[in-house]
C-alpha cells in the first residue's frame, strides 16, 4: 500500500523476520525534497505505529524528515498472539535488523539516524542503542519506560507467582484487573477513545510473560542507565502517572553520552504527542525538531571540517 497526500508519501509493507512471522513496516517521507534525516520511530505496549501515529510522522515529514516504523511482533497488524512478548531480546532483533537495513540501503548511509520511542518504545531505543553503540545518531525518548517506581515494584511473593504462573502457561492473561491505562496515559478523552475504537490496539489486560519480560526488561535498564553514551533528548510530562519520571532524570544524570537533555513539561500527563491538547503536543514536536535540527547542523559541520583538512 502506497499513497502521497500532499507534500506526504505513505507506504507500508510486511517482512518475515526470523522466526517466520510476518511484521507490517511503514513509511512517511517528504515527496518535494530528499529527506535531510532519517527517524526510526518505536511504538509503544499494545498500540500500533502505522494508525496511531499517522497524524504525528506527516509532521515530521512536512519538516523534511523521512519516518520508518515497524509493528513488533503481537502488535498492529503484525503476526504473533496480541500483545504477548516471549522474549524481548528477539523484539530488539527483529527491529534492529531492519532499522539497520534501511540505514543502509542507497543514500540513507550519508544521512543522520535517529531513534525515536514512547513508553515501552524508550526502552526499544536504549536497546536498540545497546546493541550497536556508535550507529546511531541520536536518540529521542519520550516517558521512556526505564525505571519502575520504588512504590510499583511488586513484593518478593508477587514476583515469586508471576514466575510460576509464567513458567506454566505464559501466555495466560493476568488475573487481576489493573487500572484503566488509556486514564492516566492520554488527557484528552477522545483521543482515549480513538484507541478504544482502534482494531489494531489492544485493550485486554496483559499476558503473564510480557509482563515479565517488561519487568525485566525495566530492572536490566535501570541498573545499566549510565552505559548509555549516544547523544540524547528525553522528555517527560510532570504528571505522568505511567511511566516514572524519575528514571527520565536518572537517566539524564548518569549517562555517559557527552551530549544530553532533559526536558521536563508541567501538567502535562504520558502521551505527548497523541494525548494532549493541540498546544501542548506542538511544544514538544517543536523541541524534539530544533533537538535533531541542531544535531544535524552540528554533526554536517564536523564533518565538512574533517573533509576540509589539508592532505599531508
Amino acid at each position: 500500500q502506497a499513497h502521497v497526500d500532499g507534500q506526504v508519501g505513505y507506504s507500508e509493507e510486511f517482512i518475515d523476520n526470523s522466526r517466520g512471522m510476518q511484521l507490517l513496516t511503514c513509511k512517511w517521507f517528504p515527496v518535494n525534497q530528499e529527506p535531510r534525516a532519517l527517524i526510526f520511530f518505536c511504538h509503544g505496549y499494545a498500540i500500533d505505529c502505522s494508525t496511531t501515529f499517522k497524524d504525528i510522522a506527516p509532521k515530521f515529514a512536512k519538516e523534511g524528515f523521512a519516518v520508518y516504523g515497524i509493528e513488533y511482533e503481537g502488535h498492529g497488524r503484525s503476526g504473533g498472539l496480541s500483545v504477548y512478548i516471549d522474549n524481548f531480546d528477539l523484539l530488539i532483533d527483529d527491529v534492529s535488523s531492519h532499522f539497520t537495513k534501511i540505514s543502509e540501503m542507497g543514500d540513507n548511509t550519508k544521512k543522520k539516524k535517529f531513534l525515536m520511542g514512547e513508553s515501552m518504545g524508550g526502552a526499544v531505543v536504549l536497546l536498540l542503542h545497546r546493541k550497536k553503540p556508535e550507529f546511531w545518531d541520536g536518540g529521542i525518548l519520550i516517558a521512556p519506560m526505564c525505571k519502575i517506581a520504588e512504590e510499583m515494584k511488586p513484593s518478593r511473593m508477587v514476583i515469586s507467582m508471576i514466575n510460576m504462573v509464567t513458567n506454566l502457561i505464559p501466555s495466560w492473561k493476568s488475573i487481576i484487573h489493573g487500572p484503566d491505562i488509556l486514564n492516566s496515559a492520554i488527557k484528552l478523552p477522545e483521543k482515549r477513545q480513538e484507541i478504544r475504537a482502534n482494531p489494531n490496539c489492544y485493550n485486554g489486560r496483559p499476558r503473564m510473560k510480557t509482563m515479565s519480560e517488561l519487568y525485566r526488561i525495566s530492572l536490566d535498564l535501570e541498573n545499566r542507565l549510565n552505559e548509555v553514551t549516544m547523544p540524547f533528548i528525553v522528555l517527560h510530562g510532570e504528571d505522568d502517572k505511567v511511566t516514572d519520571k524519575g528514571g527520565s532524570k536518572l537517566l539524564y544524570e548518569v549517562a555517559l553520552s557527552n551530549d544530553k537533555t532533559l526536558k521536563l513539561y508541567p501538567e502535562m500527563w504520558h502521551s505527548l504527542l497523541f494525548g494532549e491538547p493541540p498546544e501542548n503536543s506542538e511544544i514538544v514536536f517543536n523541541d524534539i525538531v530544533q533537538w535533531m535540527q541542531t544535531r544535524i547542523t552540528t554533526l554536517q559541520v564536523k564533518a565538512n571540517n574533517h573533509e576540509a583538512k589539508p592532505q599531508i
